[in-house]
């Protein structure tokens, strides 16, 4: 997933160079900001916190060094910082002496799942530079495949110690049919808007937008043109959405419900993740979706289900700036 946005992620502080680039195949739009472990560790909630097992350890600066705990290499374990954005959580992993991952697709399953691992929606690893970028960045999601481009909310934030609100820049959306891409019929300048769609013997009306990753807008269907979000089986209308025809890359769906012309509320199904308590792009999505229905203004509140988010589209650089907050939950170590 390329990534419009900025993004401060606990790594030690050998480089503190502050611009990098998504490597391919991501799509590269803008530069990401790593800050030191240490500025972040002040935000814990649990600083007494420290679980053991034989298998992984989780830690609170207290216990360990800030300075470098990163930077272990014992063989057989992963250290890693979970992050979280409105509940949109994910695995960093400080990847960047190799051009590999540390951690295989099948791994990162294991490492996600909430039972019997460290539990997240996805892994992602800050991987050495290319081209005189300082940083890239891979990611596997908890099913194990791997974005073109994805947004996990958090990576848009620029985290603090007291996890302020900041405004970020998520850079234009795409919407050209094809590029999103969808196989859907274009039908606004190149655009899918408000096309038909036949899910599961329902036809629903859609809007389909890329962020750097697809994403396809619903707000209701022919039996129910305004949707009450809480009332739908998400697990069961998700999956067929992302795996739809029309989707080739397979695609994330936010369902969403209009409040009023500045306030909305959304459910997403992600790609690779299912459902997950926030999405950034997704957010981002949304509300050029309603702008391009009519549906809403420029300007809105988005509530998901971690929480709410501000995400305006400026019609003076066709940008998306999205306004919220992230923070770190726990850093530890895992044997894999």
């Amino acid at each position: 997933m390329a990534i419009a946005a900025a993004i401060s992620l606990s790594l030690p502080p050998q480089t503190r160079r502050s611009s990098a680039s998504i490597a391919a195949p991501f799509r590269s739009t803008s530069s990401l900001h790593f800050d030191s472990l240490r500025s972040n560790f002040s935000s814990l909630k649990n600083p007494n916190l420290r679980v053991s097992a034989s298998s992984m350890s989780i830690g609170t600066p207290e216990k360990i060094s800030t300075t470098s705990f990163l930077d272990r290499r014992e063989s057989g374990f992963l250290h890693f910082v979970k992050y979280h954005g409105l509940g949109n959580d994910f695995i960093l992993v400080d990847n960047r002496d190799s051009t590999e991952p540390r951690v295989t697709p099948e791994q990162a399953v294991k490492l996600c799942d909430r039972n019997f691992g460290i539990g997240a929606d996805g892994v992602i690893f800050a991987m050495p530079g290319v081209n005189g970028t300082d940083y890239t960045m891979r990611i596997f999601n908890s099913d194990g495949s791997e974005p073109e481009f994805y947004c996990a909310y958090w990576c848009g934030i620029n985290c603090s110690r007291n996890s302020r609100r900041r405004k970020v820049d998520m850079g234009e959306p795409i919407l050209k049919a094809s590029d999103v891409p969808t196989k859907l019929p274009a039908n606004k300048d190149q655009a899918a808007v408000k096309a038909d769609i036949n899910v599961d013997g329902v036809t629903w009306n859609v809007t389909c937008v890329s962020m750097g990753n697809p994403h396809c807008v619903t707000f209701g269907n022919r039996q129910s043109q305004n949707l009450t979000v809480d009332e739908l089986n998400l697990a069961a209308i998700g999956p067929k959405f992302e795996h739809h025809e029309m989707f080739p890359a397979r695609t994330n769906t936010e369902f969403v419900e209009v409040f009023s012309h500045e306030h909305l509320k959304m459910r997403v199904w992600e790609r690779g993740a299912g459902a997950t308590l926030a999405c950034g792009t997704g957010a981002c999505a949304v509300v050029v979706a309603a702008v391009l229905e009519g549906r809403a203004g420029r300007s809105c509140t988005v509530d998901l289900p971690g929480g709410p988010l501000d995400i305006e589209w400026k019609e003076e650089d066709n940008h998306v700036y999205m306004t919220g907050p992230a923070e770190v939950v726990f850093y530890g170590s895992v044997a894999v």
